[in-house]
């Protein structure tokens, strides 16, 4: 069974040029454009096994989002994805907080994206 994946960027065309890429290599890949979307697509489809989420989105950005994921879907990886420097600091405090989330830069090559969903 193909690993069902939540992409969240509210860049579109991110969003759905990695759903694309991941869905053309066999995962289950759905894109939402918000943290809103997101939590909304967990509360009608359950919880994916991986959610890849952007970091700097406006609203709830993506580490206050992998928080809330966690919580709620203890099976789901996460993996964030940003381009920003102050996510650094971000994910500092969420570690204080006891969260460990993956992460890769932005942008990030189809391949390393692959090796790391892989892995």
């Amino acid at each position: 069974m193909a690993k069902k994946i939540l992409v969240v960027d509210d860049e579109h065309l991110i969003a759905d040029t990695l759903t694309s890429i991941l869905t053309d290599s066999g995962f289950e890949a759905t894109a939402a454009y918000s943290a809103a979307d997101a939590l909304a697509w967990i509360k009608r489809s359950g919880c994916p096994d991986v959610l890849l989420s952007d970091v700097i989105m406006p609203d709830l950005n993506g580490i206050e989002l992998a928080k809330k994921i966690s919580d709620s879907c203890t099976h789901t990886e996460v993996t964030l994805i940003t381009g920003n420097s102050y996510t650094p600091e971000l994910l500092r405090k969420a570690e204080d907080e006891g969260y460990r989330f993956k992460m890769l830069p932005k942008p990030v090559h189809p391949r390393t994206l692959l090796a790391h969903l892989h892995a």
